[in-house]
């Protein structure tokens, strides 16, 4: 069957998608009584009536942490696994344009979202709109469940599995194309040390983002300065503060970044000598896939480790580093747990796990994949193989799911960088794929 996305399909999703990016929903926990913060909240409910609008039925969770929107009928439940929740903007002085103002310029959509997930989420959304225009009925459920935590503790899918309905199959909107039918293990710990009366330090944002910047105000200032010519290391100075700059990404590419706060420890430590600095620039260092602590970590289905410096916050009363690591399927994860916990306590510093997630493993076999593949080959012409990630995405929530596009072969990664964008093109692609796949798997 031939399914068109006709301009005013697309036309419709990009009204919806402006909406959904005017929203700053980022994490404020508890604030008005709602369990990750008022923007987060009120982006959720104008998506579930978007929805609404297009002929879903919609269910909001009473406490917040959730919604989701169901067409069609049938005792299987295909699940596209979505998020509405967004990393913080970072400095707004490095955008070009408004971070929560969705801005159009020559084929571009640039604000914070456009690619992870809210432009993906509204691609696979609109998809359906196409099939029901096509007057395509469903004999499956097809059911959009909308996360509201997926940048910090996933506590939103928690609970919906908690309560909920477990899908029978489904794919995630929130990786890269052609398919992702692997998943690191995701740890986030804190190692938790003692303050300093002589050093005040608050560096990185979410654990998932390499930090790209880490500033030092303080007597040291010149000998910084100093250590950071000699280092060939990127700055910016004022009067009162140097700023070191790194080059952020998401964790999960760690070792293709560069770490302003591991930078900043490199230059510091010598000057003013502290257990977490230490920590982080002898016991780790630049190896983002930590080489330093655990040696080579890798397998054949998802490569190697990385372990990405996310944050640090050192004052009189405490210090804490903020890790974000990212651990091969096959991996031993209480074995590496066991080594950094002991490594870290020859710093003074006391190990606790923040939040753990099971990796993704869906063979390149199963019906699922197979169809997945065949559907962006046909679609691409791209032979590309599945594909394995550090990333974390609501896949693994679930059995029988995967992660599946939107980002295409080639294309900029932006996501949670500033000037996050996505080709137009490629979003209109990437629905017409997304429309093929829920016909095959659901459509009758």
């Amino acid at each position: 069957m031939k399914i068109d996305i006709t301009n005013q399909v697309k036309d419709e999703f990009l009204t919806s998608l402006k909406t959904l990016i005017s929203y700053p929903s980022v994490l404020n926990e508890g604030e008005n009584g709602t369990p990750f913060g008022q923007a987060i909240q009120d982006v959720l409910e104008k998506t579930l009536e978007i929805c609404r609008g297009l002929g879903f039925t919609t269910y909001l969770d009473p406490k917040g942490y959730y919604g989701y929107a169901e067409i069609g009928q049938g005792a299987e439940l295909l699940a596209v696994l979505c998020h509405l929740d967004v990393v913080p903007s970072g400095d707004e002085t490095d955008w070009q344009t408004p971070p929560f103002e969705a801005t159009i310029k020559d084929g571009w959509i640039f604000g914070r979202g456009v690619q992870d997930d809210k432009g993906p989420s509204m691609a696979a959304l609109y998809a359906v709109k196409a099939l029901l225009d096509s007057g395509v009925t469903f004999k499956k459920r097809v059911r959009f469940i909308f996360g509201t935590d997926e940048e910090t503790l996933w506590r939103c899918m928690g609970r919906y599995n908690e309560l909920e309905e477990t899908a029978t199959l489904g794919f995630a909107p929130d990786s890269s194309f052609p398919l992702t039918y692997a998943e690191k293990g995701l740890l986030q710990v804190k190692l938790h040390g003692p303050g300093s009366d002589q050093l005040e330090l608050e560096a990185g944002a979410a654990f998932n983002v390499v930090p790209g910047k880490a500033s030092y105000q303080g007597e040291l200032l010149d000998q910084v300065v100093a250590g950071l010519q000699a280092a060939s290391f990127d700055y910016e100075q004022s009067d009162h503060q140097v700023t070191v700059l790194g080059l952020p990404k998401h964790a999960k590419d760690a070792a293709e970044c560069v770490n302003a706060i591991v930078r900043l420890a490199t230059v510091l430590q010598p000057l003013q000598a502290h257990p977490a600095l230490a920590f982080i620039a002898e016991a780790v260092g630049e190896d983002a896939t930590g080489g330093r602590l655990f040696g080579d970590i890798s397998d054949e289905p998802s490569g190697r480790l990385s372990f990405n410096i996310a944050g640090l916050t050192l004052n009189s009363d405490k210090s804490e580093i903020r890790i974000d690591i990212r651990i091969p399927v096959l991996a031993d994860k209480d074995q590496l747990v066991a080594k950094l916990a002991e490594i870290a306590g020859r710093y003074q510093l006391n190990y606790q796990e923040f939040d753990y997630l099971a990796p993704l493993y869906v063979p390149k076999d199963s019906e699922l994949v197979s169809t997945l593949m065949a559907i962006y080959q046909e679609k691409t012409g791209d032979t590309s193989p599945a594909m394995s990630s550090g990333g974390a995405t609501f896949a693994r929530t679930m059995p029988n799911c995967v992660a599946f596009g939107a980002l295409f072969p080639g294309a900029e990664q932006t996501e949670h960088q500033a000037n996050e964008r996505a080709s137009l093109d490629d979003l209109y692609r990437a629905m017409d794929i997304y429309a093929e796949t829920i016909y095959r798997l659901a459509g009758e």
